[in-house]
């Protein structure tokens, strides 16, 4: 088995290398209206902060454009009011209407109070009621209609054409981008002059249309690369194309940046000023919300973190030190019930973490001839759940690694020793749902008992525990999950026989664990018995 990276560093395009003697008259005006865009009295400049850890870490000198500090947390804003402040007094007389689910609709919502004009937000009925409180509290009149952004978008058009509002577009306008494109102009003044590459989130496409179309008239020499999530790459596609083209379907992990098809002014302008595009996973996603988490000890949301995972792939895969990069950290509007799966993924966006589905004989002594087989890896997760009806049973295992190479050798170990396994650190349908229903129901296991167990994390704990319960009983479920902490809890479903029941007591009172009897638990009883 060869394990494959992700190397999508893409200059599948030709972008003309304009010098600003010869910036078409088109862009300039973009450039024009950037530095003519009047945002501050709402919107804040906000820091360009270096990333010291993860500077370390790439030997190269990384910032990071923090967005997330804009009074909605996102810099959408920008675009947002410096589109709706230039509307005539006629207009906003009427009013103002949009579609969005995010951070577009409390950018509007915010530039409207500002302005003192009815704004009508329309939202999709599904969006979170954080997002639609939100909005609510800014003033704004919120409406709930159908299940999806495109439904959504259908009615606020159709509110456009009844009330006479004036639609606000969020990424594909002129003054849209113009105000997105006031990050690329504070990016230049705040960053090193040897700034190489500044990478920039990429959805429709306003913010890399406006900081591209800045940044290129200004520092030619400077690149401006778009990420992209690898499930909703529109604006990679459209430059492969030469076209804006549709996706069939697009992820929505990174939320923010999840559009089938790019603006067609936004991509008129991107063709022109955009180096390469960048795509990443939603676990180098999550990595990344870490590394801005443990270097400002703000959270961002995925489509946030987007750029600073483009930057950490470009700076392993450029192999060179000491370079200046920028990334923009473009929102922070995060549901608080998305951070467990967000740290369960981040040790593999990071590659410390490799999950394997392992074979074994379904006989006693199996399970501790596999454990000894690791070696002295660190497991970070076994499931397992007994079958009398095969003669072999399937293990979900997950255990530490330094990376890749760590993570292949590991597998060609196991493979020479003789075990039947499959790598599924890259299976989405192992990795959101398989690790957390390992198992069935054991109706036939008549004699099954289940215990809870605290143990100290240290290396070998795992293989001590197993050690200290004994051979004499067959192993029919178990559940342990590393989480980080000093201890760790395991799951163990063990067959005693009423033969050594008394045995099996004399050898729980010699414990050194601290347990608890579960078989009588109505969760267990339910679902597992």
């Amino acid at each position: 088995m060869t394990i494959e990276l992700s190397t999508s560093v893409l200059p599948q395009f030709t972008r003309k290398a304009y010098q600003s003697s010869d910036y078409p008259e088109w862009l300039q005006q973009i450039v024009r209206d950037i530095l003519q865009a009047r945002i501050y009295d709402l919107a804040i400049k906000t820091p360009l902060e270096q990333l010291q850890g993860l500077s370390a870490k790439t030997g190269n000198r990384l910032y990071l454009k923090r967005e997330d500090l804009q009074p909605v947390f996102s810099f959408k804003l920008r675009g947002a009011y410096n589109r709706i402040r230039q509307l005539p007094a006629d207009i906003k007389r009427r009013g103002i209407v949009c579609a969005s689910a995010g951070n577009h609709a409390q950018g509007v919502a915010v530039a409207a109070q500002k302005l003192g004009i009815r704004a009508v937000i329309v939202m999709p009925a599904t969006t979170p009621e954080i997002k639609v409180e939100a909005v609510a509290a800014r003033g704004a009149e919120v409406v709930l209609e159908g299940d999806s952004f495109d439904q959504a978008l259908v009615h606020a058009r159709s509110l456009q054409k009844k009330h006479g509002l004036e639609f606000i577009h969020p990424y594909d306008d002129p003054s849209v981008i113009a105000g997105q494109g006031t990050v690329g102009m504070e990016i230049l003044q705040q960053a090193p002059e040897d700034l190489h590459a500044i990478f920039v989130p990429v959805g429709g496409g306003g913010l890399a249309a406006g900081v591209g179309a800045y940044v290129k008239y200004l520092q030619p020499n400077v690149r401006v690369i778009g990420v992209e999530s690898v499930d909703a790459a529109s604006m990679k596609l459209a430059l492969e194309q030469d076209n804006p083209t549709s996706l069939p379907q697009v992820g929505l992990f990174a939320d923010g940046i999840a559009v089938k098809q790019v603006g067609a002014m936004n991509f008129q302008v991107c063709r022109e000023v955009i180096d390469d595009i960048i795509t990443v996973t939603p676990d180098e996603m999550c990595a990344a919300i870490k590394d801005i988490f443990e270097a400002t000890r703000s959270i961002s949301e995925p489509s946030g973190a987007v750029a600073v995972a483009g930057m950490k792939k470009y700076a392993a895969l450029l192999g060179r030190n000491d370079l200046a990069m920028a990334a923009v950290s473009s929102g922070a509007n995060m549901n608080f019930d998305r951070l467990r799966h967000i740290a369960e993924r981040t040790a593999i966006g990071e590659q410390r973490e490799a999950l394997f589905a392992v074979q074994i004989p379904e006989q006693v002594g199996s399970f501790r001839k596999l454990c000894r087989a690791l070696g002295k890896v660190n497991v970070t997760e076994f499931n397992y759940r007994y079958s009398r009806d095969h003669q072999d049973a399937s293990i979900f295992l997950g255990v530490q690694v330094t990376g890749a190479p760590q993570r292949q050798t590991f597998y060609e170990t196991l493979r020479q020793q003789g075990y039947e396994l499959i790598d599924l650190t890259d299976n989405e349908l192992a990795k959101e749902h398989l690790r957390h229903t390992v198992g069935g129901r054991a109706a036939r296991l008549a004699n099954e008992h289940l215990f809870r167990f605290v143990i100290p994390e240290r290396p070998n704990s795992l293989r001590d525990f197993l050690d200290a319960i004994g051979q004499e009983w067959d192993i029919s479920l178990f559940h342990y999950r590393n989480h980080g902490t000093d201890y760790g809890r395991i799951l163990v479903g063990l067959d005693v026989p009423p033969q050594s029941a008394e045995r099996f007591r004399q050898q729980l009172a010699q414990l050194s664990y601290p347990w608890e009897d579960e078989t009588q638990n109505p969760g267990y009883q339910r679902f597992l018995r």
